[in-house]
């Protein structure tokens, strides 16, 4: 799912697997202006719960989650690849 502006330009998107975000993007030059909320908004609206691996070393998006209410569940030490960047689970709580 994507959102566009007026022009037809792309401003973000999400991509799921059943209930696990597999990736939320927002342009750079339009964070913080709540895209990123309402593409999880919209999936909420089918979901009763969502998950998320996020690569500890990117604070902006580990806040962004747990701002939503996620809440972290596990740690990884390697990527899905076997890469030494660490990664957090986490999951949002049952909405019901």
């Amino acid at each position: 799912m994507g959102r566009v502006d007026a022009e037809d330009k792309p401003l973000g998107f999400i991509g799921l697997n059943e209930n696990h975000v597999e990736m939320l993007f927002v342009d750079p030059d339009l964070q913080r202006q709540g895209i990123g909320r309402a593409l999880l908004d919209y999936c909420r609206k089918t979901r009763h719960t969502l998950s998320v691996d996020v690569n500890e070393q990117n604070p902006q998006a580990v806040g962004f989650y747990l701002h939503y209410g996620f809440v972290q569940t596990g740690r990884s030490p390697l990527d899905g690849e076997g890469r030494p960047f660490p990664l957090l689970h986490m999951a949002l709580p049952d909405k019901a």
